[in-house]
């Protein structure tokens, strides 16, 4: 698998980012703080998640996504887009509850901006943790099934924690 990279383009009010290779917890601050950077716009109309490139996704990684559409609902009453031509990555959206806070669509979207590598964050350890905690809770939110399957996690997670 290709090492993952995350790149963005933006324009009248439309951000994509877009996913290329395996993304995984070593960009976990750099989503995030892109993420925060982006909600402190106001003028987002439009957010479209390109992973048509992607081969991989993790769940940290998916967490963040969940994030970002609970609160650009709150925030621009909008749901944003995922653009997915690889059925694996569709399937794993779908299993985690995706389409509840995405327009998923299955075929490659045109972007009429010019895209940029987003710029690199180091993850501490300790921010890392952080991370892998808040998304996995978003994740939890979403649905049953992801707190079955997360909820072990991240109740070891609060334990290491207060331990």
């Amino acid at each position: 698998m290709t090492a993952g990279k995350i790149r963005f383009a933006e324009g009248d009010g439309t951000f994509i980012l877009k996913f290329i290779g395996d993304v995984r917890l070593t960009l976990c601050t750099t989503l995030d703080g892109f993420i925060d950077e982006m909600f402190r716009n106001e003028s987002v109309a439009d957010i479209i998640i390109d992973l048509t490139e992607t081969e991989g996704i993790d769940s940290t990684s998916l967490g963040l996504l969940a994030r970002l559409s609970r609160q650009a609902g709150q925030q621009y009453r909008l749901t944003p887009t995922i653009w997915s031509t690889n059925q694996d990555i569709t399937r794993i959206l779908e299993t985690m509850g995706f389409r509840q806070v995405f327009n998923i669509v299955e075929e490659a979207g045109e972007c009429q901006y010019q895209y940029a590598d987003l710029p690199f964050r180091e993850c501490t350890e300790q921010s890392a943790r952080e991370k892998v905690e808040d998304a996995h809770t978003w994740l939890c939110n979403l649905n049953d099934k992801n707190r079955e399957m997360f909820g072990p996690l991240l109740r070891e997670m609060k334990k290491d924690k207060a331990g």
